[in-house]
């Protein structure tokens, strides 16, 4: 029947329209190449050729812009930064629709466990994310210094969000090959994992651990639907329902309008849609 119009979405990947694209100075600090540091808006724009720029460099309060968007497409909560201000506003006036997480960086490791403690305090952070091929310098998935942050996580009883397969940002690959997981889910057989950005070129891989590793799961950031690897709609579709989480990537690299789109002509079944959509995010964040 493809994709139900009666589902308020739950959306785990959400960002807001900053007017200088400052949102990608991490990334141009480390690039190496003259594109991505000069030539690009958004460095990974090689890869995406529909960015949502017409967001960026308005006078529109952003926090107005994606609750305009969220209820276009009829997405019921988004999960959003609570580190700087624009979110920390969402996040207060608007508790209802906003899921505040953080990133961490395990570079300082007592300094990022520290600050885990007190914005899971101040704000009620729901989730951490992690990129480790962005970390400055890189930090392997299953590096020593990542261990005391999953320990927070489970500690905190929070799931954790990781960039996993190639990056896009023209950096090495290696600290974010999807093997990597393996150790970690071992090690931390209570910590709830979720990959981001797709796994790609080893999504097979991360079907295969999925099956293994109860906590682990896999969202679909950064991938427009018709992009979807068909190694996880296949799993989505059989033994995976309740592994395979909505993410978006707006307003960063797609438009919600491409996102919905393209989401009508995903061959899921009808009873992979509910969890895929919003139950699976419900279960992992602790929504109630």
């Amino acid at each position: 029947m493809g994709m139900p119009t009666d589902i308020a979405i739950i959306d785990t990947m959400v960002g807001f329209p900053k007017p200088d694209f400052s949102t990608y100075d991490f990334i141009r600090a480390q690039t190496k190449d003259t594109q991505s540091s000069e030539e690009f808006d958004f460095p990974v724009e090689y890869m995406f050729k529909g960015v949502p720029k017409e967001l960026y460099g308005t006078g529109d309060d952003p926090v107005r812009v994606v609750l305009g968007e969220m209820d276009r497409f009829n997405i019921e909560m988004a999960m959003v930064s609570c580190e700087d201000e624009t979110g920390q506003r969402a996040i207060k006036n608007h508790p209802e629709r906003f899921i505040p997480s953080m990133s961490v960086d395990p570079n300082d490791v007592m300094g990022e466990v520290r600050r885990m403690d007190r914005l899971h305090r101040e704000w009620g952070v729901r989730a951490a994310g992690a990129f480790p091929s962005g970390c400055f310098p890189q930090v392997p998935i299953d590096d020593a210094k990542f261990y005391p942050i999953y320990a927070k996580c489970v500690e905190l009883d929070i799931p954790i969000f990781v960039c996993a397969g190639v990056p896009g940002p023209r950096f090495p690959f290696s600290p974010q090959h999807v093997e990597r997981i393996d150790r970690v889910m071992y090690d931390f057989p209570e910590l709830t994992f979720v990959t981001r950005h797709g796994c790609e070129p080893w999504e097979d891989l991360a079907v295969k651990l999925m099956l293994k590793w109860p906590g682990l799961h896999y969202s679909t950031s950064a991938f427009a639907p018709k992009h979807y690897p068909e190694a996880i709609i296949r799993y989505a579709n059989t033994r995976g329902a309740d592994k395979i989480i909505y993410a978006g990537y707006f307003p960063m690299g797609l438009s919600l309008e491409r996102i919905m789109t393209e989401m009508k002509d995903v061959p899921f079944r009808d009873k992979v849609w509910p969890g895929f959509l919003r139950e699976n995010a419900r279960r992992v964040l602790k929504l109630g």
